[in-house]
């Protein structure tokens, strides 16, 4: 656990999904406590609404069991039913009381509860919308989930319900006390007696409590992450007939995940007994000890009735505070959690000077680069290449040879570790990101499409393009005929991840995206990768033309796509191996002739054949 800067890279993991017994579970965390006060601020009306009702109906019913002690004591048993009329009405406005406090204390709790759960979670989602993509490399995004979900809401249970009932308890417990020595000190000392026996037995059941729901805390991450990852896999799996095994494997990890609920329910349902038996005991021992001291004149018949009317409510809190201390236990997790989220700094930050990337011709150039996902593991060694202005440039090379990790660099997904990246001369690390991202227009390899209608994807990166703007974009990637072609249209409804239409549409969509700002440079990876032969020809075509006056990089493993570009960056081992245009290459016959002769003779053919 830790609530300082930035992690290194390698940390990452191992603090987000600390696992370890001594980070979770605590009663009390001053990591957690500090922080809450600006969530409470948000809300303090309400809060303070809600207080005030909860200490009204706290008030009002501690005056019921002294009231009936007096009716019984000085009207009943002197036969004065005009005074008893009095007690009766004054009874019954403490119960409206006590339902006008309960009122107060429910709806205004309720409104902050929710207010603060939001403000968290646009607080979370914010904060991950922000960090680097390393960060997403070391997590699951189940676990992620988890805690947007799971531990937002324990939070914003302990900061409006945990507290304020927490502190009712202790000041009913201490209110009933006062009143019981008033009333009768030697019962009043008798039904303390129980208090240490039921403090020594609560002691000794939370350390079994705090390992149990440590336990489920655990475990409901561990189904989350494989929930999820079972959903976005479902294709992968029903294509490989795993659904028996995933759902052995999910059944096992959900079968942990009851046991561990299970165990947490049983030392819970074992505590409420405890204090029952407590309760019961300090019952007798006041009914016994106060009939004799009625008998003998002692006391009187209505405050022994109102004395074990107290000893009723007496135990209650106590029974209440019990049962917070787990939730206080499962909450003060949930913050940890939290902020422990909170607390991860982006990798990647625009320095205190970065300026506002002007608009640009497209020069990009490398220089000296290096770089590795892990320390002391480069993925890319030395990279020195200049792209002039409209250039189209491909880059490409056998399967971890670095092509990807080129685009993201340049794009300041990652930071370079070795070296310089420019853009019109321009560092890329003086500059601000967003300013940088504008001027690119990126296709991914696996196209991603949001909720929404086709115009919302096409627009996602532009929310102010007009519906001509957007048509235009589409026009000028060749999707507008298939767009048209839809029941709806531009309109048509987009899927999850876009599954109600083809890849071959999808990467239309997300090209007619990348273009629709216009950007100066233009980044392409292996965008014609998942698209049959048609879709690509289709797509090559429209390259053809979005490439001209632009800067544009292609990453490309079908190497019958980039025969047109006007160099080609060959990639081996993170290393540039050779350089040229595609007949200087073939003409080399070095490892690009080799790479073209193994790869992409399939697809002239079928191209041919076509």
């Amino acid at each position: 656990m830790y609530f300082g800067g930035p992690p290194m890279p390698g940390q990452l993991q191992s603090a987000f999904d600390s696992d370890e017994e001594d980070s979770l579970g605590k009663i009390y965390d001053w990591g957690v406590i500090r922080r809450l006060p600006r969530y409470l601020a948000l809300v303090k009306a309400w809060m303070a609404l809600g207080a005030t009702g909860m200490v009204i109906r706290t008030v009002a019913s501690l005056a019921s069991p002294y009231l009936v002690a007096i009716g019984i004591s000085r009207f009943i048993q002197t036969g004065n039913l005009s005074g008893l009329n009095i007690i009766v009405i004054v009874f019954v406005g403490a119960a409206l009381l006590a339902w006008g406090g309960q009122y107060l204390e429910t709806r205004y709790l309720y409104f902050a509860g929710d207010a603060i759960l939001r403000s968290l979670r646009t607080e979370m989602f914010d904060h991950l919308q922000k960090l680097s993509l390393r960060f997403f490399d070391h997590n699951k995004v189940g676990k992620i989930m988890s805690r947007v979900q799971n531990d937002v809401q324990q939070l914003q249970q302990l900061i409006t319900e945990g507290f304020l009932t927490i502190i009712t308890s202790v000041l009913t417990l201490a209110g009933i006390a006062v009143v019981m020595i008033i009333m009768n000190a030697k019962l009043a000392l008798l039904t303390l007696a129980v208090v240490p026996v039921l403090g020594i037995l609560i002691f000794v059941w939370q350390k079994y409590a705090r390992r149990a729901f440590i336990k489920v805390r655990q475990a409901i991450a561990v189904v989350n992450a494989q929930l999820q990852e079972g959903i976005s896999g479902v294709r992968v799996t029903q294509s490989l007939s795993r659904e028996k095994t995933n759902f052995a494997q999910f059944d096992s990890i959900n079968r942990e995940h009851l046991n561990a609920n299970v165990d947490a329910s049983r030392l819970t349902s074992f505590m409420m007994p405890i204090v029952e038996i407590m309760n019961a005991i300090a019952f007798s021992l006041v009914l016994v000890v106060g009939g004799y001291q009625v008998l003998a004149g002692e006391t009187d018949v209505g405050v022994l009735i109102g004395f074990l009317l107290y000893i009723q409510r007496f135990f209650a809190p106590v029974l209440e505070l019990t049962m917070q201390y787990t939730e206080l236990q499962r909450a003060m997790a949930s913050g940890v959690r939290i902020f422990e989220l909170l607390d991860v700094e982006p990798e990647i930050k625009d320095s205190p000077e970065a300026i506002e990337l002007p608009q640009v011709r497209g020069e990009v150039e490398f220089q000296n680069v290096s770089f590795g996902y892990q320390p002391g593991v480069e993925v890319l060694r030395n990279i020195n290449f200049k792209v002039t202005p409209g250039e189209t440039v491909a880059i490409v090379g056998q399967t971890g040879a670095g092509k990807s990790s080129l685009v993201n660099l340049l794009a300041r997904f990652y930071e370079v570790e070795k070296g310089k990246i420019a853009v019109d001369s321009y560092d890329i690390n003086s500059i601000t990101q967003q300013s940088l991202r504008r001027q690119m227009g990126m296709v991914p390899q696996d196209p991603f499409l949001f909720s929404g209608s086709i115009e919302d994807n096409i627009r996602y990166g532009n929310t102010s393009a007009s519906r001509e703007e957007v048509i235009e974009a589409a026009k000028a990637v060749g999707a507008d005929d298939f767009i048209t072609h839809l029941e709806h249209g531009y309109d048509t409804p987009v899927g999850e991840r876009g599954h109600n239409l083809s890849a071959g549409q999808r990467q239309f969509i997300c090209l007619a995206r990348a273009i629709l700002n216009n950007p100066p440079i233009l980044i392409l990876d292996e965008a014609t990768s998942n698209v049959d032969t048609n879709a690509e020809r289709l797509m090559q075509e429209s390259l053809r033309r979005l490439t001209k006056g632009r800067t544009c990089l292609i990453i490309a493993h079908r190497l019958s796509t980039v025969t047109n570009a006007d160099r080609i960056i060959v990639l081996e081992s993170g290393k540039i191996a050779e350089t040229g245009s595609h007949q200087q290459l073939m003409d080399k016959q070095g490892l690009y002739y080799r790479m073209f002769q193994t790869l992409s003779t399939p697809d002239l053919e079928l191209q041919s054949a076509s």
